[in-house]
């Protein structure tokens, strides 16, 4: 039997109006994401698309999710597997394509997870559930992209 869990996020943005030296009008694309008992995130379009480049956008908080949730499936397995992970950090990238209509999407995201673990003997199953953190991840399932991965791993 499956469980449905509900997540909330409220958006706020103000009426702030930029004009530019022609008479095109633009937004503001800054605004805040409020998700109850967190702090308040502050997000605004890449810098690419007119965003204030200091704050978050939403292509860098998907590839976090991306990232996040892969790590913390890899470590579920590898704990299920009794594999000792060290540490783990991943240094991911992400391709957007825009088309001329100005709409766009993912095309492909790429992983480069780097672990280390305890045992030497565990290296090519540790390397090898990755395979199996992507099929259990909650948001690599709700991708209509390829999500690569070039996974390391070491002795520590």
């Amino acid at each position: 039997m499956g469980f449905k869990h509900l997540f909330k996020a409220k958006v706020t943005w103000s009426s702030i109006l930029n004009r530019e030296i022609s008479i095109v009008k633009t937004y503001s694309k800054s605004h805040t994401i409020a998700i109850e008992g967190k702090p308040i995130l502050s997000v605004s379009a890449a810098k690419a698309f007119k965003g204030d480049p200091t704050l978050y956008n939403p292509e860098d908080l998907l590839l976090s999710s991306i990232i996040s949730c892969h790590m913390m499936s890899y470590l579920y397995v590898c704990g299920k597997e009794g594999i000792e992970v060290i540490s783990y950090t991943d240094a991911a990238e992400a391709t957007l394509e825009v088309t001329e209509d100005g709409s766009g999407r993912f095309i492909e995201v790429r992983l480069y997870p780097k672990v280390a673990i305890r045992q030497p003997e565990k290296i090519a199953e540790a390397l090898s559930l990755h395979k199996k953190a992507n099929e259990l991840c909650f948001i690599a399932n709700s991708c209509n992209f390829p999500i690569i991965h070039f996974p390391s791993c070491e002795i520590e």
